[in-house]
């Protein structure tokens, strides 16, 4: 079925006509009937979420329960959410569910891989001894990505540069992508040094992974929604404070990676699921100018993905807005119209 919209098309502004033919769009007029579905306001490519961990019913639950995953899904793609990228994710998507015409779009990096010398215990870690095939393997099954714990405890050693850039390495030999957390000073140092495609978290990032990051063309996603929701929790005691002076530097670290020329990114971690607008408010409080923040959870983020924005015979997922995202990003959470894969979800 064909829609017709029109709107001030973003990031561009400028007012147009576009149609969807099935999960298409197009700029010239179709010469079947089309329903107008709406005619003014702000029309957004599809929200993105890059860092998100679908499919548990609480945090500190291991285990991966494919109907939460739907219903958690569900509510991202309520939100306006259309693309989503799990960093890490405790089980497989279910089968018939990530083309679902009501799912938003996947990108899926397989398992949270710790070598072994690094991680034992975590319930949610897949520990290896060989790292470099282990993330190989899991960049080849899993929509070229793979997730490493380039740290775990932020006042113990890392992995060490050598390995985490054997990995990287050896991932890009074979077509991937390798995304990093990191959690300590150094573990984020080594991510940026070995060239990783992103840093998730970067708590306490030193000054000079900035460089690094812009000349690698590394990206960085924040997730300072998660590490805000845990700020209020964290006693004040040494360790405690250690933690929050890394908070405040990964903040101060958001604009100075923006003025580099680093692409921030806008991901949320945890739950609660569909709430990336509010990591888009968190990094424009970090100094980021409100456009970009946007762009970081839409088209920044869906070029970031390898997905299209509002372009002719792209993906038809729009998001419609009453006023600019621009001028307020806090209109986010309030889409008037989202379309996926050209079906009307609201």
């Amino acid at each position: 079925m064909a829609f017709h919209l029109r709107g001030t098309v973003l990031p561009d502004g400028v007012v147009r006509d576009l149609w969807t033919l099935g999960d298409r769009i197009t700029f010239q007029r179709p010469s079947a009937p089309a329903d107008t579905i709406a005619d003014g306001g702000f029309l957004l490519p599809g929200l993105v979420d890059v860092h998100t961990h679908p499919g548990s019913a609480a945090e500190d639950d291991p285990r991966f329960d494919p109907d939460v995953f739907a219903e958690q899904i569900a509510v991202h793609r309520d939100a306006g959410i259309t693309a989503l990228r799990f960093p890490g994710l405790l089980g497989e998507v279910p089968d018939g569910l990530r083309d679902a015409p009501g799912s938003p779009r996947m990108v899926t990096a397989g398992r949270w891989l710790a070598w072994a010398g690094l991680s034992k215990s975590a319930g949610f870690h897949t520990v290896t001894d060989d790292l470099v095939a282990a993330a190989v393997a899991e960049a080849k099954a899993h929509d070229g990505w793979c997730k490493l714990m380039g740290d775990w405890d932020f006042e113990a050693a890392p992995v060490p540069f050598e390995l985490l850039r054997a990995v990287v390495d050896g991932v890009h030999a074979a077509g991937g992508r390798v995304a990093v957390h990191c959690q300590s000073a150094e573990g984020v140092l080594g991510a940026a040094r070995a060239g990783a495609d992103s840093i998730e978290h970067g708590m306490g990032m030193p000054e000079q992974c900035i460089e690094l990051m812009a000349a690698h063309g590394t990206s960085y996603v924040p997730t300072l929604t998660a590490f805000a929701h845990s700020a209020l929790r964290i006693k004040d005691n040494p360790r405690g404070r250690l933690w929050h002076e890394g908070h405040r530097t990964m903040i101060r670290r958001v604009r100075e990676a923006y003025d580099a020329g680093v692409t921030v990114l806008a991901g949320t971690d945890s739950a609660p699921f569909g709430n990336v607008a509010t990591e888009v408010e968190h990094l424009v409080a970090a100094g980021l100018p409100p456009e970009t923040a946007v762009g970081a959870a839409s088209w920044t983020a869906r070029a970031f993905l390898g997905l299209t924005g509002l372009t002719e015979g792209a993906l038809a997922d729009i998001t419609v807005y009453d006023t600019d995202p621009r001028l307020d990003p806090g209109a986010l959470r309030l889409p008037r119209r989202i379309m996926l894969r050209g079906r009307v979800v609201r």
